[in-house]
């Protein structure tokens, strides 16, 4: 079997991998995350392969996983909060709303220089929250699209989701199923 390389140091990715009882290892990508692409799906799938691709460039071999989420609100995208005060911004134009997750795949072989990408979206509906909901918890999740996490237990303020759970957290593991079975790797 070709050996796994995430190149995310994220630990919701690296938790779903280990739930899929996928066996990898990791190389973060930390690449400047700029795309000259307009459209949130290639937006995902452009800064996943730039990260599968600067790890790739590392290696021999192995197939690199590289991946990417947004969240997009009326055509907006929102990405990581800069801090407390934008967090707030982001969670009250939020509340109440339906939203977007965008996450993009792509996997590098840097032996064969095969790179294959795709994404998934799912939306997300946040119930209508209080301001001070909102205050306590902008400053738990600086670090994710949309200063939220799904899969936070006390985070409870999302209502509904249409698409993959998985994607919402940051990475839709059926997705990447198929596509590693593209390079004859089952998970």
């Amino acid at each position: 079997m070709n050996k796994l390389i995430l190149a995310s140091l994220s630990p919701r990715r690296k938790e779903l991998l280990r739930k899929a009882g996928v066996s990898f290892s990791i190389l973060p990508s930390r690449i400047n995350e700029e795309t000259t692409k307009k459209m949130p799906y290639a937006i995902v799938k452009d800064l996943a392969a730039q990260k599968a691709i600067a790890v790739g460039k590392k290696l021999k071999d192995g197939i690199v996983i590289g991946a990417d989420t947004i969240v997009v609100y009326k055509n907006h995208i929102i990405g990581k909060p800069k801090n407390n005060e934008e967090a707030i911004k982001i969670l009250s134009t939020l509340s109440g709303t339906w939203h977007r997750v965008y996450t993009g795949l792509a996997l590098f072989a840097p032996k064969s220089g095969r790179l294959i990408r795709s994404y998934d979206v799912s939306r997300v509906k946040i119930r209508k929250l209080t301001k001070q909901e909102i205050i306590s918890v902008s400053d738990k999740h600086l670090d994710k699209a949309g200063a939220y996490a799904v899969q936070e237990v006390e985070d409870d303020f999302v209502e509904k989701i249409v698409g993959d759970y998985n994607n919402v957290v940051g990475l839709p593991v059926k997705k990447l199923a198929k596509m590693l079975k593209g390079f004859g790797i089952a998970i």
